[in-house]
């Protein structure tokens, strides 16, 4: 899987044909599984992870895969079995990565500004890496719960912690995914670490593993990156001088990709972004972490769906999918690009249309304004670059089942979700 080239693993492989996930098409794998549907490729996104592992190989790192991303079992399973380990954001997603690989519960990284105490345990009893912690109720909230968890089982029970400091680095990117600045609900100020490590040391509860930063998403320049880690290895050395030896540094992840289906070089992008932090903290021993989500499973997934209905409403012209904003919900909610093209091509014009979804809402589009060949109902469309952020962040809304995913490998594909049924909807309900 991983000796191939993977870069174009959506492509029609002569003329004619309809597109295809690697050696599959993606209309069999419709008939076979229905839509709305996700298919995923699993040499791309070992390839990715790959690019990373390469670029780092010249220091101690670990790359923790940001599960929010994409949280599919199959995928975690596959991304620690290549040696990622993972950056999750909640109790469910430190769940998932025990499910899909309990052997990675010591690369976890813990990051998110609202943990509550049974998240805390459970994290301490897997024996996490660290705890990316976001303000000084936080640290002491570990602290107790580290205490209590020592009292119970009579363990000298220490929580590795990481600061997640606040560089005050503007990020070019939505407003919505940039999270480097003062102003921001994330992270501590990094002028106001040194203090807070200081009294932390001094609490036998606590370690001080490392220093964590994440500035945003989406971010397609290098120089963020760097800046960041320019001031986060100045805290470093001043905490070194003051007698707290830091083990790790974790850089986040943010590191973005070109949703327009223009000439993109992910190894390239990489090495950009792996001299960046190599360079700002040139002099540290200590392990990098990095936690690249989007850019590892985001070009390597995409949604296909059916056409529907098209439909002339004065001057325009709506192609309705059977998928919907529930299904992808970047469009109505970042107003993102996603490139959408015919699964099978059809002569004629491209024409201007809407793409948009059947849920009761003005907001559930795909694309406004676009051009696109020229198809007809019951023809396939694919949504590309939708592996992250898509099943991730779907939902039931209209009482709309959620889509089945499919993993391709090589030439064979799996189901690694079903597609919901109206029974797993009100299943949980009681009248």
């Amino acid at each position: 899987m991983t000796e191939q080239n993977c870069s174009h693993s959506f492509h029609h492989p002569r003329p004619g044909a309809p597109l295809y996930c690697d050696s599959v098409s993606l209309e069999d794998l419709a008939r076979k599984f229905g839509t709305p549907l996700y298919v995923y490729s699993a040499c791309q996104i070992a390839e990715r992870l790959m690019l990373f592992q390469q670029a780092l190989a010249g220091r101690e790192h670990l790359v923790c895969y940001a599960v929010k991303a994409n949280s599919a079992l199959a995928i975690l399973k596959l991304l620690a079995g290549l040696g990622a380990g993972f950056d999750i954001v909640s109790g469910g997603e430190l769940e998932r990565v025990m499910a899909a690989a309990p052997e990675a519960a010591g690369k976890v990284v813990f990051s998110g500004v609202g943990k509550t105490p049974a998240e805390i345990d459970l994290a301490l009893k897997a024996g996490i890496l660290e705890f990316n912690v976001e303000s000084e109720a936080e640290l002491e909230l570990l602290a107790a719960r580290a205490r209590r968890l020592a009292a119970a089982s009579r363990l000298k029970t220490k929580a590795r912690f990481a600061l997640r400091v606040n560089p005050d680095v503007f990020a070019d990117t939505h407003p919505y995914i940039s999270t480097g600045l003062r102003e921001h609900k994330f992270g501590i100020d990094i002028r106001r670490a040194p203090a807070i490590y200081k009294r932390a040391v001094k609490n036998r509860w606590l370690e001080a593993h490392g220093v964590s930063v994440h500035i945003g998403s989406q971010i397609r320049s290098a120089d963020p990156f760097g800046a960041a880690m320019e001031r986060v290895s100045r805290l470093v050395r001043q905490l070194d001088r003051e007698g707290i030896a830091l083990k790790s540094v974790d850089a986040g992840g943010g590191l973005g990709i070109d949703y327009h289906g223009g000439s993109f070089d992910a190894a390239e992008k990489v090495r950009e972004y792996a001299a960046a932090l190599a360079g700002a903290l040139s002099g540290f021993g200590g392990k990098l972490l990095i936690e690249p989500g989007r850019f590892l499973v985001a070009q390597a997934g995409v949604l296909v769906t059916r056409v529907l209905h098209v439909k002339r409403n004065g001057a325009k012209t709506f192609v309705i999918t059977d998928a919907a904003m529930n299904d992808l919900i970047r469009p109505a909610l970042y107003q993102a690009h996603h490139e959408i093209v015919p699964v099978r091509r059809r002569a004629g014009k491209p024409q201007m249309v809407d793409v948009v979804g059947p849920v009761c809402e003005s907001g559930d589009f795909f694309a406004r304004d676009r051009k696109l060949g020229p198809v007809k109902p019951g023809d396939l469309v694919a949504l590309l670059d939708a592996g992250a952020y898509g099943m991730a962040q779907s939902s039931n809304y209209n009482t709309r089942p959620r889509a089945a995913e499919v993993l391709v490998e090589g030439a064979k594909a799996r189901l690694i979700r079903r597609r919901e049924t109206m029974a797993d909807l009100l299943g949980p309900e009681m009248v």
